[in-house]
C-alpha cells in the first residue's frame, strides 16, 4: 500500500524516482503549476490517441480541473516549448 501511495504522490514517476521527487519537493524545488501542465498535456495526448476530438478532450480535462477555463487548457495543451536560448556573447 505504501508503494501505491508513493506512486500517487509522485506525478512525475515516469521521469524521476519517488525518492528524488520527495527530495526535490521537500526543498521546494518542484513547480506545482508546471507539473499540473505536464499532466494536462499528457492526458490530452492520451485522449486524442483514443479518438476524442480536441474540444471533447479539453472538456474531459476540465472535469478534472474545474477551476481552469476552456481557453486556459487549450493554451496549455497547444503551448510550444521553445528551447532555451544559448548565450553566444562569449569573448
Amino acid at each position: 500500500m505504501k508503494e501505491m501511495k508513493a506512486k500517487m504522490d509522485n506525478p512525475l514517476s515516469e521521469l524521476i524516482s519517488d525518492d528524488i521527487y520527495e527530495l526535490l519537493n521537500s526543498h521546494g524545488l518542484i513547480d506545482e503549476k508546471s507539473v499540473r501542465d505536464f499532466q494536462i498535456r499528457k492526458r490530452f495526448k492520451q485522449l486524442r490517441a483514443s479518438k476524442y476530438s480536441a474540444g471533447d478532450a479539453i472538456d474531459e480535462i476540465r472535469g478534472q480541473y474545474p477551476y481552469l477555463q476552456f481557453d486556459t487548457i487549450r493554451k496549455i495543451v497547444y503551448q510550444i516549448n521553445l528551447p532555451l536560448a544559448k548565450d553566444n556573447n562569449k569573448a
